[in-house]
């Protein structure tokens, strides 16, 4: 197959699994809509950050770990499932009425980049997918590390675009949606999203 069909093939595909409502959706129209856009373009550069460290541990074969062992595989679920389990479980149980304490709440929490990049890392789910996803564009015979980081650059751009879009969708509602009782349902609506995906993910096997 020719590089750019390749790259096309692998675009196509990307752009697929981002437009795939997911943890990641979420995140962006929860801090967009309850935050504002510059809280939820962090968290979307943490995702976006995380990927990243997916590709460097793929291209690297740390990711092929994962793939393989399923110790490996189940310490880093549990600690995503953990982790997602957390912030969902704050958000249900102590939802936000309004927005004047946001500001004093971010010295005391991780910021939302850090939250977008331990959301993504610490989901194995991501890393099985690229170790069992990437591979498949690469041509043979070219280098695996300079052709991994370049497709997980495509995935970035297109995933930071979309988010671009989720973003200033929510700019118009905006005063709407930063109503008290909007933002206590959308605290506890995402919290809810965030505890699920932690089951699914505790609960989650190996696909490869």
């Amino acid at each position: 197959m020719p590089f750019s069909d390749n790259l096309i093939a692998f675009t196509f595909a990307a752009t697929l699994l981002t437009l795939t409502p997911g943890l990641d959706t979420a995140l962006i129209l929860r801090t967009a809509t309850v935050e504002g856009k510059r809280q939820a373009l962090r968290a979307a550069l943490g995702i976006n950050a995380g990927c990243f460290l997916w590709g460097a541990a793929v291209a690297f074969g740390l990711g092929a770990l994962i793939a393989v062992s399923e110790l490996a595989f189940d310490i880093l679920k549990y600690c995503g499932a953990a982790y997602l389990a957390w912030l969902g479980l704050n958000m249900l149980l102590r939802p936000r009425t309004s927005l004047s304490s946001v500001e004093g709440a971010q010295k005391k929490v991780p910021n939302w980049f850090f939250k977008g990049l331990m959301g993504n890392v610490l989901n194995p789910k991501i890393g099985i997918f690229y170790v069992s996803f990437l591979p498949q564009f690469i041509p043979q015979g070219q280098p695996l590390i300079a052709w991994t980081f370049g497709l997980v650059s495509i995935h970035v751009v297109i995933g930071f675009l979309w988010s671009i879009i989720l973003i200033a969708a929510t700019q118009p509602l905006a005063k709407v949606l930063r109503n008290e009782k909007v933002i206590t349902w959308m605290d506890r609506a995402t919290g809810l999203i965030f505890v699920l995906f932690a089951a699914r993910l505790a609960f989650s096997k190996r696909s490869v």
